[in-house]
């Protein structure tokens, strides 16, 4: 700010006039009247921290959930293992229904597919001729040569019609795939020369094929595809017979047209890779394993949650701080319930009533310790177990303990629930703070303004005074010099 002083030029600074260190001045007297200011900017990164660990709380709440909904699923409870004592042989899979038990699987033959093959020509470019092939599906009868053919239910005639362009080997192989009969065709070729090949796409014994065909010309050599098993002098030779699978559960014929069978047991899957001279042991067992997984992903999450906890509500007594969380009552509420869900015994189960029963003990630090041998003797009672954990009572008492910890979540980061509740209030104070800090620094604004005027103002006084002073002393001493 510039002060104009007559009879001494222009003072261009503040305190040039006066010799006053102004600008100090003024910093110092600004830090004071800062200090309200710098208390609310200190008390927003306090919210903000506390915001922020408010949603850390809120994830590690929402993972213990994610746990105990496994947990509490019925299908982990349920769910079973399969072992095949000879897997090069007999593969097996459980499914939603599988019961616990074992055993024997004899396979005496395996699902197969028909397999035909022409006779060989020269090259895959070699044609035959015009006309069409019928392609049927079905099964065919006793005896050999068959006695008859009956079609497959529900499966009708497919026709390929070969044209002009289409009656290279080649070409009528690509025909007969792009048809959909049920069949595959393929190119062999060997030093004989190139034979076009067919095969059931399905195996099982109503998957076997005839061909019929309906050439165009006397000449044409596409009837070299014509097979009819009833017929000892088809023109194309039968390599291989669709049959269906025979096999031995318990002692028990089966046939099936697949080497895959779905339930024949109750959500069990056999997959047959090859025949065996003895039956082979099958088993199945409850999947302990993937509860017991899931167990003690359970108590980690608890675990990280509890630490978490009692790091933030925590005071450090060397450090002299504390947690970002201490005292704030909806975080020891929730410490106080997630206690309370392990203090209350439990009447789900007629084996045990608390957690530590089974191997899982509460800490005095808050966490939960795994008793390994505990659990796994648990585990071999796993119907007591699921109600210890997941039973669904009609009161707190009667229900399972991770069956509560689901419920606490679920009110916990439900629309109404504490973590939604306290991120509003949190949210809602860091408004009121940002407003009265606006308010705040507007007001600093205009204090520095009315110091810096009143500096100002005093600095030019100042300057006139040490001018009017300067002037007084030189009259005095002129006036002394012509006195003597």
């Amino acid at each position: 700010m510039a002060t104009s002083v007559s009879g001494v030029g222009s003072i261009t600074s503040t305190g040039i006039g006066s010799g006053l260190d102004v600008t100090s001045i003024l910093e110092k007297l600004m830090a004071v009247e800062q200090k309200p200011l710098d208390l609310l900017k200190t008390a927003a990164t306090g919210l903000n921290t506390k915001l922020s660990n408010v949603g850390k709380l809120q994830g590690f709440f929402s993972a213990l959930r994610d746990k105990a909904n496994a947990l509490t699923a019925p299908t982990l409870w349920s769910a079973t293992t399969a072992t095949s004592a000879d897997t090069a042989s007999v593969k097996v899979a459980t499914g939603t229904n599988a019961v616990a038990g074992s055993y024997a699987v004899q396979v005496d033959r395996l699902a197969t597919g028909q397999t035909v093959t022409a006779a060989a020509l020269p090259a895959s470019t070699s044609t035959l001729g015009e006309g069409t092939l019928t392609i049927e599906l079905g099964t065919w009868g006793a005896g050999d040569p068959p006695a008859d053919f009956t079609a497959k239910t529900g499966a009708s005639p497919v026709s390929v019609t070969i044209g002009a362009g289409d009656t290279s080997l080649a070409a009528i192989r690509d025909k007969i795939n792009a048809a959909g009969a049920g069949v595959t065709a393929s190119l062999v070729t060997d030093a004989s020369g190139t034979r076009l090949s067919l095969r059931s796409r399905e195996t099982g014994a109503e998957n076997a094929f005839r061909i019929s065909v309906d050439a165009t010309g006397a000449s044409s050599g596409l009837g070299a595809l014509a097979y009819d098993a009833t017929d000892t002098g088809s023109p194309m030779q039968r390599s291989t017979s669709a049959a269906n699978a025979e096999l031995q559960v318990n002692g028990i014929a089966l046939s099936s047209a697949s080497n895959t069978l779905t339930n024949v047991v109750d959500g069990l899957t056999l997959t047959l890779a090859k025949t065996t001279t003895s039956a082979v042991d099958v088993n199945v067992a409850s999947d302990t394993t993937s509860v017991k997984t899931e167990v003690t992903d359970f108590v980690t999450a608890f675990n990280n949650l509890a630490s978490f906890i009692r790091t933030q509500t925590a005071y450090n007594a060397d450090s002299k701080t504390a947690g970002a969380l201490q005292g704030d009552q909806g975080t020891l509420a929730l410490q106080s319930q997630l206690r309370g869900v392990l203090n209350e015994g439990s009447t789900a189960s007629s084996a045990w009533s608390r957690l530590s029963d089974i191997g899982l003990a509460l800490k005095s630090d808050g966490t939960l310790e795994t008793n390994a041998t505990k659990l796994d003797n648990a585990l071999g009672n796993l119907g007591e177990l699921k109600k210890l954990m997941a039973g669904d009572g009609s009161t707190t008492a009667a229900m399972g303990f991770v069956r509560r910890f689901k419920n606490l979540a679920d009110a916990a980061l439900g629309s109404e629930g504490v973590f939604q509740s306290r991120t509003t209030s949190i949210q809602a104070s860091l408004t009121r703070n940002g407003k009265s800090q606006d308010s705040m620094e507007q007001k600093l604004e205009k204090t520095r303004a009315r110091l810096q005027a009143q500096y100002a103002a005093l600095d030019t006084q100042m300057a006139t005074l040490t001018n009017l002073s300067t002037y007084m002393t030189q009259q005095i001493t002129q006036m002394n010099k012509s006195s003597a």
